[in-house]
């Protein structure tokens, strides 16, 4: 071998430079001459030249020289360290290293060592292998491409299991990507609540999205590794998981001694807000990385299921207190037939600043009324409350309309001075006493409410002359007073300012107005009390066509006769019987 069968070949580390200039050629005559040592390299000024095998053997790769017969002639240190089979004076496919061979090339694994190979050809059919140790940069290029997998899977999961606001939905979110990334069987398990636990799985199966289901679990019946890890530990007894999780039924698919199982509390707020058990088959083992990877899973997932139920309590908060703050209907009353409709200026909340009701009196009357707080929304809903607490209790010392009133006066009053607002209303309160003809006389007293309206048996419809100042303004109002009689079917109707001030009609603006309730109320003095609001209710909401309105109450009270029922007005009629229970007695 000479200086010149190596002299235009790059090891491929860069190392090695060749001379700019154009070397002519060998000649034939060269190609033909026998291997020979390689000559010195030309000596520095001054120095001694080194020998060209000690400059060889600091290449970073190997390199094992053969000549035309297959035979190596030579081995740097190099490559004796990484391939210690390879003799001198020997075979190279004796040496029986898979890598080196004609047909071989590119990377193979050798003594657990990751190698890379190339074939360069020399003059005189000899060659040369070029072997290099890329063990290292393999796993460093390895290690990347699995933490970037691992981020761009948890950048998913935090993606997916950001737009659940309901715990079913989110834990079921949970199962579903935890397989098969991190395993083949995910089970989560909430923190009992009611001495109940319910728990979602998630099962690899052949389709591309996984089978879920979920159950419920009496507190004392969970595997004792899920009841250790809703206090926070985390069970690293492998196979005793894989038993209590094959014993409870959560791993389909799997066999208990060719499986492996981890368990993950799931971080809340104060304690786990649950546990994740994933397990697989035996052949993927849980590492460190993996662990750290379901860690990180379940840290994701234990805040999407910690605002989740957040958001859960909360509504059930706002459900119980919007259902006390909603009007009640009205208690059922011999000879009286009542109907109610309510719809809050915004309905996302459900309640207003509406309010209506009644009570039952120890004489056999009923005190009804209806009213308006200022504002809207939440406050004037608290507000409606607070009144209806206070007719609530001032009704069992004074049942006497006008004299009702001045209480409730006094008391709204004190509580608005007391906690520094500026809070009024209008009411009309009345007493609806049966007749025994079976028609009600109402003694009525007014506080700034619209004046009520009653629909006569004739189809024809009055206004109540009822007046009086605003409640929770002034020590001593002025409170209206009047006495209506209704007679069997006729109808008194009571509603708020948002009915005769909804505007709409063609240019939006417009007030529906007193005078178009009356004409939607002519005529229809053989309607139900129910059925009567309900009409009100439409026509005012056909008059806004979808617009913004204030809140819409209206009460009407019928009069049946002594043997009548305030019932429902749908119900089902035989055939061929006349149904007359609800029209004019």
């Amino acid at each position: 071998m000479t200086a010149s069968d190596v002299r235009d070949f790059d090891p491929g580390d860069g190392r090695l430079s060749t001379p700019s200039t154009t070397q002519p050629s060998p000649s034939s005559a060269d190609v033909r001459r026998p291997p020979a040592a390689l000559p010195p390299l030309a000596p520095d000024r001054g120095q001694v030249a080194p020998d060209w095998f000690e400059v060889v053997e600091h290449f970073r790769e190997g390199l094992v020289v053969c000549d035309a017969d297959g035979v190596v002639r030579h081995v740097s240190p190099v490559a004796e360290r990484l391939l210690p089979e390879v003799t001198s004076g020997e075979l190279l496919s004796a040496a029986g290293v898979p890598g080196l061979s004609d047909d071989a090339g590119g990377g193979f694994t050798h003594r657990g060592r990751r190698l890379t190979a190339r074939q360069v050809p020399l003059s005189g059919a000899r060659c040369c292998w070029y072997v290099e140790d890329v063990t290292d940069s393999v796993s460093r290029a390895d290690a990347l491409l699995a933490e970037r997998a691992r981020s761009a899977f948890l950048a998913v999961v935090g993606d997916k299991l950001g737009n659940p606001l309901h715990p079913d939905r989110a834990a079921a979110a949970v199962v579903r990507l935890a397989v098969p990334t991190l395993a083949e069987v995910a089970v989560l398990v909430l923190a009992p609540r009611s001495g109940r636990a319910r728990w979602w799985r998630a099962s690899r199966t052949d389709e591309d999205a996984p089978a879920v289901d979920s159950g419920v679990l009496v507190g004392g019946e969970l595997p004792t590794a899920v009841a250790d890890g809703l206090t926070g530990a985390e069970p690293h007894a492998v196979d005793w998981l894989v038993e209590q999780a094959v014993d409870a039924g959560w791993l389909p698919g799997l066999v208990g001694t060719e499986s492996v199982a981890r368990v993950v509390p799931l971080p809340g707020r104060d304690a786990p807000v649950g546990v994740l058990l994933v397990a697989r088959r035996a052949t993927r083992w849980y590492d460190e990385d993996d662990v750290e990877l379901v860690r990180a899973f379940a840290a994701r997932a234990g805040a999407a299921l910690t605002t989740a139920l957040l958001y859960r309590d909360q509504a059930e908060v706002v459900d119980t207190l919007q259902a006390s703050l909603l009007p009640v209907e009205p208690v059922e009353a011999v000879g009286v037939q009542w109907g109610t409709a309510y719809r809050p200026a915004q309905a996302g909340l459900r309640i207003g600043g509406d309010f209506y009701g009644s009570h039952r009196l120890t004489d056999g009357g009923s005190l009804f009324f209806l009213g308006d707080v200022s504002g809207k929304g939440v406050e004037a809903a608290v507000f409606t409350g607070q009144l209806r607490q206070c007719l609530q209790a001032l009704h069992r010392l004074e049942s006497h309309p006008a004299r009702l009133l001045q209480l409730l006066n006094d008391a709204l009053l004190e509580t608005t001075q007391a906690h520094g607002q500026g809070r009024f209303a209008t009411i009309v309160l009345g007493v609806a006493r049966p007749e025994r003809d079976g028609g009600l006389t109402l003694s009525m007293a007014g506080g700034g409410h619209l004046p009520p309206l009653v629909l006569r048996g004739s189809g024809e419809v009055e206004a109540v002359p009822l007046r009086g100042m605003l409640i929770g303004v002034v020590p001593d109002p002025r409170v209206g007073e009047v006495t209506v009689r209704l007679a069997p079917g006729e109808t008194c109707l009571l509603y708020s300012d948002g009915v005769t001030e909804a505007r709409g009609g063609r240019r939006g603006d417009e007030q529906f107005g007193p005078e178009r309730l009356v004409t939607a109320l002519t005529g229809c003095q053989r309607m139900p009390a129910p059925a009567l609001a309900e009409r009100v209710e439409q026509v005012t909401c056909d008059w806004l066509a979808q617009g913004d309105h204030d809140d819409i109450a209206v009460l009407a009270l019928r009069a049946v006769g002594l043997s009548g029922r305030g019932g429902r007005h749908l119900r089902s009629v035989p055939a061929g019987i006349d149904q007359t229970e609800g029209t004019d007695a």
